[in-house]
């Protein structure tokens, strides 16, 4: 319709109008919220590279979901630290490691609240990478049974959900038949299943020490410049039995998510991850941007590229805004 017969602005002049023909909503229930554990007692240590993170203890950790649940976030992701790491990551698949304590522990104490695990070796091995390594090579099919061992130690402990994030060929496969011939048919499976090598999770490495210790993790998490490539690993996962699909980082990735979300049905969750939150923590603080409305920015972005679930540390914050209470 030409103009002055079609006015753009009639339906911006108010908050109620706006908020009428708005497109795309945030709600809390598709936030999921990551949390540190760490083994002890009373631990809630804030992480430098990631302003209000916390290293939490078993104890605190549930403390810190309790008001998950308050805020009507239905989930967290747990990431643990280990005692002492090994070349195996052997605390990963541990039945006392800090992940399977705090899995226990939430699921007595919030029964309803669900409880998702990160399923990789990075945090526990000494070396940083995701899987056994052989000299300079990640060996991938040993790695999956290292994998196989830590998923079931979650399930175990009674966690709801599992999320490999190591991106070894055939993760899915092999954890979803595992499972099935020890009974669980009915855990779901989130998988990491466009996971790029990105600059963007210095500070989450920061946070679990998982740094590689040599090379990098090129060889096994996806190049960048790559979408088709996305697309097939996409695919793989879902044909191996996931039952979400992930991409990871998410602001850089909006592309991706685009096109993962026009070619399945299935839910689609992304993962806004350390670095796009600790850039924007540390550009407000100095001033350069309103923190609480480039962090809605930023969320509605990646729901309005097509993502279902938002795995983001800003999932509390995110919340009180939609509340109308503010940071």
């Amino acid at each position: 319709m030409p103009f002055p017969h079609y006015r753009a602005r009639r339906l911006r002049e108010s908050t109620a109008l706006r908020g009428l023909v708005q497109e795309t909503r945030l709600a809390p229930s598709q936030f999921i919220l990551p949390l540190f554990v760490v083994p002890g007692h009373g631990v809630r240590q804030e992480i430098a590279s990631m302003p209000g993170q916390y290293h939490l203890s078993v104890d605190q950790t549930v403390e810190e979901a309790r008001s998950v649940v308050d805020l009507g976030i239905p989930a967290v992701l747990l990431f643990g630290l280990p005692e002492v790491k090994d070349a195996m990551g052997q605390e990963a698949y541990s039945p006392t490691g800090a992940v399977q304590q705090a899995i226990r522990a939430l699921k007595q104490a919030l029964p309803t609240l669900v409880v998702i695990t990160d399923v990789c070796l990075c945090e526990y091995t000494d070396h940083g990478h995701c899987g056994v390594v052989d000299g300079q090579h990640i060996v991938n099919d040993l790695t999956l049974e290292l994998l196989q061992r830590t998923a079931l130690s979650h399930v175990e402990a009674g966690v709801d959900m599992v999320a490999p994030s190591d991106m070894m060929d055939g993760r899915v496969g092999a954890i979803r038949g595992f499972l099935d011939d020890k009974g669980y048919h009915n855990i779901p499976i989130m998988a990491y299943a466009s996971k790029y090598a990105s600059s963007f999770y210095g500070p989450f490495r920061e946070a679990v020490q998982s740094t590689p210790q040599f090379g990098d993790r090129r060889s096994y998490q996806m190049d960048p410049a790559n979408v088709r490539e996305a697309l097939r690993e996409v695919q793989m996962d879902i044909d191996e039995g996931a039952d979400i699909v992930m991409v990871k980082p998410a602001l850089p990735y909006l592309d991706v998510i685009a096109r993962v979300r026009a070619m399945t049905d299935l839910p689609l969750a992304a993962y806004n991850v350390s670095g796009e939150y600790a850039m924007i923590k540390a550009a407000a603080r100095l001033g350069w941007l309103d923190e609480e409305r480039a962090m809605m920015e930023v969320l509605t972005s990646i729901k309005r590229a097509g993502a279902d679930i938002i795995i983001t540390y800003f999932a509390k914050d995110a919340v009180r805004v939609l509340a109308g209470g503010g940071m």
